[in-house]
């Protein structure tokens, strides 16, 4: 990795790279981030936010900082995010390292999408095991393979990642929070679909999951379109109609997505595919970790799949493959629940610079719909 971007991820201002810029009047100090992706879904890694780590310093735990990153700096995750620096599929993480936010692990992290912040995420946890390690966050690296402690808003998630002394690498895999069925074979109106089936599962999030035959689409071969206005329409209407309940915080409890499958639940050594559909009409181009975590934990509900019984994911629109097991039965509040542990490749793709011009007019973003 580059000299400058290494010095932003301990903390440095990266002073090399924002001397050859040209003369301007910045909106606010330049932003440097790494650039990762996994199974394809995008991840800009914001290895220092000053105002975070000032916030972090005064006590407040992972979701306070959360709510006060909402409050008095969404104009980062705009520009990060949104157009002309992002683009509707972008999705981010800021790293927080230190305070009651990490509350004794190697780094905490806000995840950004282009409409919000989300409580948790599997593709981005399996990037950051890798950013964790070959940017120096992890103390004592392990070989052949180290875990790395990650504090998310949905709670504690390890991540395991292979390391040979130098360098991290693939696979990574890493342990879920407790996740389980919120609730199954859950009726709900559809406008423009009529009534359907669904069942809600929690991963560090909550999702609605039904076939797309339910809704007269081909996950594999319907378009993306068609399939995005399905699964936003499903989402709205399980927020309408069904109330959610999280076992630590209310914060937490809301319908993050949708999924469409396949409907192959049952299982099988063949693969399972399925798309997401999350936060305002974005689609997951991997197969979702937290989604995986969920899909799991109901197929495991459902008596479906027993305990390190594993199973392939697909994404249908990269077919890029997760894996999933269940491997620990737990509680969680008054849940039955598993800890489900999910395998996936990510990889580096850049480093980058970003500025905010005074006077540009759109210095904090747009987005088309």
């Amino acid at each position: 990795m580059a000299a400058a971007a290494a010095a932003a991820a301990a903390g440095g201002r990266g002073d090399g790279d924002s001397r050859r810029l040209p003369p301007r009047s910045l909106a606010e100090p330049a932003l440097h981030t790494v650039e990762m992706h996994t199974g394809g879904e995008p991840l800009r890694v914001v290895p220092r936010l000053e105002a975070m780590e000032e916030a972090a310093a005064t006590g407040l735990s992972l979701l306070a900082l959360r709510r006060h990153m909402a409050a008095t700096r969404d104009h980062v995750r705009r520009a990060l995010m949104l157009e002309p620096r992002g683009h509707g599929g972008m999705y981010g993480a800021v790293v927080v390292r230190g305070g009651a936010a990490a509350d004794g692990a190697d780094l905490a992290v806000l995840f950004l999408h282009g409409s919000g912040y989300s409580a948790m995420c599997g593709h981005a946890v399996l990037a950051l095991g890798r950013f964790a390690l070959d940017y120096g966050l992890v103390a004592a690296p392990q070989r052949p393979e180290t875990a790395v402690r990650l504090r998310c808003p949905c709670g504690p998630v390890t991540a395991f990642v292979p390391w040979d002394g130098c360098r991290s690498g693939n696979p990574v895999r890493f342990h879920s929070v407790p996740a389980f069925a919120a609730a199954t074979d859950v009726a709900i109106d559809i406008p423009g679909h009529g009534r359907v089936v669904v069942d809600i599962g929690y991963g560090g999030t909550f999702y609605a999951f039904l076939s797309a035959e339910q809704l007269g689409l081909d996950v594999c071969s319907s378009k993306t379109r068609e399939l995005v206005s399905a699964a936003s329409a499903v989402t709205e209407a399980v927020k309408e109609q069904f109330k959610l309940h999280h076992p630590e915080s209310e914060d937490l409890a809301f319908i993050y997505g949708t999924i469409l499958t396949d409907g192959k639940d049952a299982f099988s050594e063949e693969p399972t595919t399925n798309i997401c559909v999350f936060a305002d009409e974005q689609v997951d181009r991997s197969p979702t970790g937290s989604g995986v975590t969920a899909r799991i934990a109901l197929q495991y509900h459902k008596g479906l799949i027993q305990l390190n019984q594993s199973r392939t994911f697909r994404s249908s629109s990269t077919g890029s493959l997760f894996t999933g097991k269940a491997v620990k039965a737990t509680r969680f509040g008054d849940y039955n629940a598993v800890v489900v542990e999910v395998s996936g490749e990510a990889f580096y793709t850049g480093t980058a610079t970003f500025t905010v011009e005074e006077e540009d007019p759109l210095k904090h973003g747009f987005s088309f719909k």
